[in-house]
């Protein structure tokens, strides 16, 4: 990139924009770095140094060399849509940001396999494949606008992921930059499991914490030769908990299983795509079963058996695509449709066993008595997936923190529970403390072992996933703002 027009005395940033070709290749004012002082987690902030706009993994590399050399801190970002703030440049960053390596770079419908850069956006892959019969499965409530890449780093799942796994279990091949600009290649020609380390398993879903990711093989399934989608309505959630457990226990293992609570409902029908759900209800389900045509009838009439015996006040079957589309149309928009009924909220993301849906929900009502919050409910219920999203008025002295405290003390519930405080958004800097809710400080010293085999000079997205150090646990680096030269 040509130097005329950078004016600025950080020698960095001219010498970074040596390396990038093209107009505006790189970023450096404060009101150009405004947008990029947080993710889709906005209670933090903080701006980078610059943002760069490599074109290609040679770039990538270059970059991410110079950083190393120069122990300037760095990191990745894609679309910006993560809600743990992996992607705020806590230490001042280099933002390397993948939005132009956006190419789908081949597709082998043979072996079922496609290859894409980091900046791909999830759903463009299933629409530039569907008319071979063809489609990507993980679906992130954002897959209208989130990248692959950006998939990887969080392993994200989706409504889906019930029946079809999470991004990890889509990941065939990975092309990374090392902390150190070195380029590695992982799942080489699509075969993922060759003897040695799951190095994939490692590098998808560790947050852009060892390695960026430039290239990336995905696996992609064939259409379902069927599906019918079924939405049921119950009067309360307890009964509409026990029926996510029924539908399970009877052998059915469905493509999508979701759970809505009042005030998700009440957010969503105020929002884009209203489809008339009862105003009234404690709880609806929506429910998705595909597979070959033979056996979607039982199963749908199993489904609709099981919400009877629940004392389902309501339960129909989608008659039209048309249909089913609406209804899916409303609950992705759910995270969204919020700001139709709060100014702020903050999105949670726990795990619990299915079996303890009903106790967990319950604390969840408790806590928003406690902290004065509402809470909504919508969540991926046949894996136990629970999104609370606390309700709050940041223009409120206190309410902010109140919302986070609120938040973890769900974490709290599901931990308390037998499960996880995070399913599907990650870390980021918004669970790190939680972290010890779930491991011991022997177990978090084994994973900042293992990112200081990748990253030993920390200065790739530091201060993320885990927690500051605690008194019997000196974490090398972590939490430490590392100075640039």
């Amino acid at each position: 990139m040509s130097l005329k027009g950078i004016r600025t005395n950080d020698k960095h940033i001219k010498n970074l924009a040596n390396i990038v070709e093209g107009n505006r290749s790189i970023l450096y004012k404060k009101e150009d770095l405004l947008a990029y002082d947080c993710d889709g987690f906005t209670i933090h902030r903080r701006l980078p140094r610059a943002v760069v706009f490599p074109n290609n993994t040679e770039e990538v590399a270059k970059i991410v060399k110079y950083c190393h050399e120069h122990d300037l801190p760095f990191l990745a970002r894609g679309a910006g849509t993560g809600l743990s703030g992996g992607a705020i440049p806590l230490n001042g960053e280099v933002i390397i940001s993948l939005v132009k390596m956006k190419r789908l770079i081949s597709v082998d419908f043979e072996n079922r396999r496609a290859v894409v850069e980091p900046g791909f956006v999830n759903l463009k892959l299933t629409n530039s494949i569907s008319d071979k019969g063809y489609y990507y499965a993980p679906d992130p409530s954002s897959q209208y606008c989130c990248t692959i890449g950006g998939n990887v780093g969080e392993n994200a799942g989706g409504a889906h992921c019930l029946k079809y796994g999470v991004t990890t279990n889509h990941i065939l091949g990975l092309e990374v930059v090392l902390p150190n600009g070195e380029v590695i290649e992982i799942g080489k020609d699509g075969i993922p499991d060759a003897p040695g380390y799951d190095l994939l398993g490692l590098l998808t879903g560790s947050e852009g914490t060892l390695g960026i990711v430039t290239k990336i093989t995905v696996r992609i399934l064939k259409n379902p030769e069927a599906k019918q989608t079924v939405l049921a309505y119950f009067d309360n959630v307890a009964d509409g908990s026990q029926a996510v457990s029924d539908i399970i226990s009877a052998g059915i293992v469905p493509a999508a299983l979701e759970m809505m609570d009042q005030i998700a409902i009440e957010a969503v029908e105020a929002a884009a795509f209203p489809v008339g759900h009862p105003k009234d209800i404690e709880a609806l389900l929506l429910i998705e079963v595909d597979g070959i045509s033979a056996g979607i009838d039982e199963q749908i009439h199993q489904i609709l058996e099981v919400c009877k015996r629940n004392h389902v006040r309501e339960v129909k079957v989608a008659q039209s695509e048309e249909e089913r589309a609406r209804w899916w149309a409303n609950r992705k928009t759910g995270f969204g449709a919020m700001g139709a009924i709060s100014p702020d909220y903050l999105v949670q993301d726990g795990v619990i066993p299915r079996s303890k849906l009903p106790e967990v929900l319950n604390r969840i009502h408790e806590i928003s008595r406690e902290y004065g919050l509402r809470i909504a409910n919508i969540f991926h219920a046949g894996d136990g997936n629970l999104h609370p999203l606390v309700l709050f008025d940041a223009r409120k002295p206190g309410e902010t923190e109140k919302a986070l405290k609120a938040g973890s003390a769900c974490l709290q519930a599901c931990a308390d529970a037998g499960g996880s405080i995070t399913g599907e958004h990650g870390v980021g800097i918004e669970k790190r403390e939680e972290m010890r809710f779930i491991f011991s400080d022997e177990e978090i010293a084994a994973q900042t072992d293992i990112r200081e085999v990748f990253n030993p000079k920390n200065l790739l997205n530091a201060g993320k996933l885990f927690p500051t150090p605690g008194r019997c646990l000196e974490v090398t680096k972590e939490g430490k703002s590392v100075t640039a030269s």
